[in-house]
């Protein structure tokens, strides 16, 4: 179905490697599930690009060599030509939808062909049964929870018979009840005989349907292995700074808050439309000066937690006390720091260096913020993209960046909703490392996470919203 003969790709004033490929020769087979792994930056979302024509046709750059598929070359095809024969399902599905509700999202594509409406609505229908989206049907897109709204680009992607199916990072947002779902709609998508490629650093839940995993480092291919072999190469892969193979769980956590301060929700009661409580939390107690990880399934408000309590959404009601005192949303958002879920909503700077100087205090001479900004960048491997554009850089890198700043910004409080999405093991033990520190100097750290790998690394408490 698909080959690749020494293809090359160089972004266009990419001042690094990061992110290029170097000479890629592989053959895919018709209904093969290969699933491509790597560091941060190493290449694999380039690969899913040249599949779809993002690359060179919206990230512009050079490209050599022969991508065959389905016995045509299909570098120099527009996008809309290989979006015929090519379905893709992004890292954050919101960046590819265009309507405001399911029914029209999932329709669209279809449309933007002339498809006939009845075959349409026939399709619509199919593809609610194949993939069980009944219940997100009619639907407003922005009330769909992170696993839900990966269900429905999904949705959108099946109803067009693509021949290739290309995911990048489908799962790092989704709670364990989410990624069971994506996984039967991947091994539908199997049965039907599609060619699927998803490029993931978790794998854990693709271990029973891969047929082929690829290991992508600097640009090229570094390893292959058999389905055959997937059983014990988990050690070899945390060589590589990868995730394992294994499903995680989390580890039995008894510990105490070492300090008598603690926050105290007395209540808290936020709504989206003003009636119906989205978030209605009371008598709840937080421990500070430690790392403590907040889970739960998608939509259950763990995000809208972080914003109500650092401040940024006004609550209906909202009594919540810092050592005994009230502790005011004013004073809340001087003391906490948030990292979004998407990052893309907190990088402003044009270079990575100046991304964490811009939210230094301004006690500190110019000198001192760009020697502790250094600093901060190579404790997170990001130091030789320091002059880069934040907006240049990989989904995982962006997420480092934030994080970055948010230490950088010297706060006593840091939130961070899914921190982890989009790193492999080496970096996510590398903020692993720095959550520890940040503790040992008496910051508090609140982050909302499905990670177990992580949570059992560095979480000192676990909270569970249902």
């Amino acid at each position: 179905m698909i080959s690749f003969s020494n293809v090359s790709f160089y972004y266009k004033n990419n001042l690094t490697d990061k992110g290029n490929l170097n000479n890629i020769n592989l053959e895919i087979k018709d209904g093969e599930l290969i699933v491509l792994t790597g560091e941060s930056g190493c290449g694999k979302t380039t690969f899913t690009r040249l599949l779809n024509g993002l690359a060179p046709n919206y990230y512009h750059g050079t490209v050599s060599g022969k991508l065959m598929m389905d016995g045509e070359n299909i570098i120099g095809k527009s996008v809309s030509e290989l979006g015929r024969k090519v379905g893709s399902v992004f890292q954050n599905p919101r960046s590819q939808f265009f309507n405001v509700d399911t029914d029209s999202e999932l329709a669209f594509a279809a449309e933007n062909i002339a498809m006939d409406p009845k075959e349409i609505l026939k399709r619509l229908d199919e593809v609610t049964n194949m993939l069980d989206l009944k219940e997100l049907r009619g639907r407003s897109i922005f009330e769909l929870s992170g696993g839900e709204k990966q269900r429905i680009a999904c949705g959108s992607v099946a109803v067009m018979h693509p021949k290739v199916v290309v995911l990048d990072e489908p799962s790092s947002n989704l709670d364990s009840a989410s990624i069971d779902k994506l996984k039967n709609v991947i091994e539908t998508w199997k049965n039907l005989g599609k060619t699927v490629i998803i490029a993931e650093h978790r794998l854990y839940y693709l271990k029973d349907l891969a047929d082929r995993l690829i290991v992508i480092k600097d640009g090229t291919i570094a390893k292959e292995y058999s389905k055959e072999t997937l059983a014990n190469i988990d050690d070899q892969l945390k060589d590589m700074g990868l995730r394992p193979l294994c499903e995680p769980k989390i580890k039995t956590i008894s510990a105490e808050c070492n300090s008598r301060d603690q926050i105290n929700i007395e209540e808290l009661d936020y709504s989206y439309d003003r009636k119906t409580s989205a978030l209605l939390l009371k008598e709840t107690v937080l421990p500070m000066n430690q790392v403590t990880a907040i889970v739960g399934q998608n939509g259950t408000g763990k995000s809208t937690f972080l914003k109500c309590l650092c401040g940024i959404y006004k609550a209906k009601k909202d009594k919540i006390l810092l050592s005994g005192r009230v502790w005011d949303r004013k004073l809340r958002n001087k003391a906490c720091y948030l990292v979004f879920q998407d990052v893309n909503h907190q990088l402003f700077t044009e270079s990575v260096l100046d991304e964490l100087i811009i939210g230094m205090s301004k006690d500190i001479s110019e000198n001192e913020k760009r020697t502790e900004a250094s600093n901060i960048l190579e404790r997170f491997g990001l130091l030789d993209v320091a002059d880069n554009h934040p907006m240049a850089l990989s989904g995982g890198q962006k997420q480092r960046v934030a994080i970055a700043s948010s230490i950088a910004s010297g706060r006593d409080i840091l939130l961070m909703d899914e921190p982890t999405s989009g790193m492999d093991e080496l970096n996510m033990m590398r903020l692993s490392k720095e959550l520890g520190r940040l503790k040992e100097m008496g910051k508090t750290v609140y982050v909302v996470t499905h990670d177990y790998e992580f949570i059992n690394e560095c979480c000192d408490s676990v909270i569970r919203l249902e």
